[in-house]
């Protein structure tokens, strides 16, 4: 009978479902604060609330959806303006409680989720809400926690300061959820520059294209084009090309040419908009110099929808001989590569390659999942496969490869394939190091592949950043952070920073430069704790510093994310062996509690 009755309601009731970002909130030890003084804190909550009503919510698209006795639910579209809004409210709170005495103090905490939910009149429902009430929880006086899946909304540094909290156990929730803590955005920081790297050419900053009716391709066809144009012009080395996940942070935000090469480092920048028919897509691009704010060139651009994503190149060409003439003397030279034939591709790609710097197992399966579902439909292009041997060296470092060996021998195949498919792929030469390094200790053959990737493309963040890891494994600490500190520079604003980051801090050991080793190392955990290598780097620093209880349980914390890891396991495996840096940093895990 209680199934017919549910069956009965929900016939009665039309049930809306909208994916929302919801956020709660609540006042921290709310009835400790009402006991001392009733009348004073209800007044004091209605005026905020009011608020956040009047003033906060309007210009983000925020709804109060309603207010509690102690705390709030609010909905938005989108999780930018949640975090936004979250962080104007945290403000605010901060403001009213200047002079008042701390016992007396309104402080807030709140949790953020991302998903489809029920939306009524007076209310929202479901499981996202749910798990925003649990990251709540895990919220401290004045702190905010969000979801894996708010967090893959936002850019950290722009959007917000990010800290991976790793994975955290909340009330009826069988499984641990993945929670990050977020604060104001900061000023971006400014790396220290080991050579005159900006002196020696102009850097390019491409935006992706703006679509004009994003109801109907979702701004895809903007970023497939920025793509192309940035694979392009990267081939040359008169110019620098700030990378393509970088640029993606402007992506559909309101931003002047000063923000971009502040941010990006940039000297020029290439940004557009454009319409798109059933058949024919118009675009119409801007190059700007940042320094003057003078526009160099403009120009508008006709083409057939079909041929640009299946790869016809010559929309792409136009746009490279324009920007060429512009800011250089003389064409670029073009790649051979062609881009992925269809939307669905790309997307699968970007899908996995997120999922795979996640660390999480499940998310990393689901990554080989969708690059193997993407490479079996027969698509003959370099990226995947490479992607893919990438994911089997990360299989090994993090611990979780079931045979070493056949791990190595998979990844070696992909890169052969890669390089099949294009040899002058500069990310699959690149990874191609990365295997021989990492899995098969062959650093010589790994060296002239990363040179190799790097004569293909100069600007490849990813190239300098390996080639820099490689000299740290070998103690050539100079050339080490040279290296390494161009590849944060050439990719500021990458999503995965933090794999940057903990390669750079690899780089500090070996120039015996601790502070800024942990320093690196730190910011990287900050992003992503289940990064087993910076673990590493954070226990040999701290010991190197004479922090050595610090040491002791940053070991304690790479046992928990690798509980099988000894001293001699780990030699076994690591190309920086028969190296003193991996001599001495043997000898300081070893102290530090690492099983022998």
């Amino acid at each position: 009978m209680a199934e017919l009755s549910t069956e009965g309601a929900a016939a009665r009731h039309h049930i809306a479902w909208a994916r929302r970002a919801v956020l709660l909130g609540d006042i921290v030890e709310s009835v400790r604060l009402v006991e001392q003084d009733e009348a004073g804190v209800i007044a004091r909550w209605l005026d905020f609330i009011e608020h956040v009503r009047s003033v906060i919510l309007p210009p983000r698209g925020g709804r109060l959806v309603k207010s509690l006795g102690d705390g709030f639910l609010l909905d938005f579209d989108d999780v930018r303006s949640a975090i936004s809004a979250a962080l104007a409210i945290q403000t605010e709170s901060r403001r009213r409680n200047v002079g008042v005495p701390a016992e007396r103090q309104i402080d807030l905490r709140m949790g953020l989720e991302i998903s489809d939910v029920v939306i009524e009149v007076d209310d929202v429902l479901g499981r996202g809400v749910n798990l925003a009430q649990r990251l709540m929880g895990l919220a401290g006086p004045g702190e905010i926690v969000i979801s894996q899946q708010a967090r893959d909304g936002l850019t950290p540094t722009l959007d917000a300061e990010v800290e991976d909290l790793g994975d955290c156990f909340v009330r009826h929730l069988a499984q641990p959820v993945r929670a990050y803590r977020i604060g104001p955005p900061g000023p971006h920081p400014v790396v220290g520059a080991a050579t005159p790297f900006e002196d020696i050419a102009p850097s390019i900053a491409i935006v992706p294209f703006e679509s004009r009716n994003v109801a109907q391709d979702h701004g895809v066809i903007g970023q497939v084009l920025a793509e192309e144009v940035i694979r392009k012009l990267s081939h040359s080395s008169d110019l620098n090309l700030v990378s393509r996940l970088s640029t993606m942070a402007f992506a559909g935000r309101d931003f002047s040419h000063e923000d971009v090469g502040a941010h990006l480092r940039a000297d020029y920048v290439l940004s557009g908009s454009y319409g798109n028919g059933e058949k024919r897509v118009r675009l119409d691009v801007e190059l700007v110099e940042v320094k003057s704010g003078r526009i160099l060139w403009a120009e508008s651009f006709d083409d057939d929808a079909s041929a640009i994503l299946s790869g016809e190149q010559e929309l792409i060409g136009q746009l490279i001989a324009g920007v060429t003439g512009a800011v250089m003397s003389r064409e670029l030279q073009r790649s051979r590569a062609q881009p992925l034939p269809t939307l669905r591709a790309y997307t699968l790609l970007m899908g996995a390659v997120s999922l795979m710097h996640r660390l999480s197992l499940p998310d990393f399966e689901e990554a080989h999942r969708l690059l193997r579902a993407l490479i079996d439909r027969g698509i003959r292009h370099p990226i995947p496969m490479a992607w893919l041997a990438n994911w089997h060296v990360l299989r090994v470092q993090q611990g979780w490869s079931e045979d070493e060996r056949q791990d190595a021998y998979l990844a070696l195949e992909c890169t052969k394939r890669a390089l099949d498919i294009d040899p002058d792929c500069s990310l699959a030469l690149a990874i191609n190091g990365l295997v021989h390094v990492n899995l098969l200790k062959k650093l010589d053959v790994a060296q002239e592949s990363y040179e190799s990737a790097l004569a293909a493309n100069p600007s490849n963040a990813l190239g300098w950043l390996l080639k820099g890891t490689l000299h740290a494994f070998k103690s050539e600490g100079r050339l080490a952070v040279a290296h390494t500190e161009r590849a944060l520079r050439l990719s500021p604003l990458d999503p995965h920073r933090y794999f940057y980051d903990s390669l750079a801090s690899t780089a500090c050991l070996a120039a015996r430069q601790y502070d800024r080793a942990l320093e690196l190392a730190q910011s990287s955990l900050r992003a992503n704790r289940k990064h087993t290598s910076t673990w590493r780097v954070v226990t040999v620093a701290q010991w190197q510093l004479g922090k050595f209880e610090e040491a002791s349980r940053s070991a304690q914390e790479l046992l928990k994310l690798q509980p099988t890891m000894t001293v001699s396991g780990w030699l076994k495996g690591s190309p920086a062996a028969p190296y003193p840096i991996g001599r001495e940093a043997a000898d300081i895990l070893r102290q530090a509690g690492i099983p022998q």
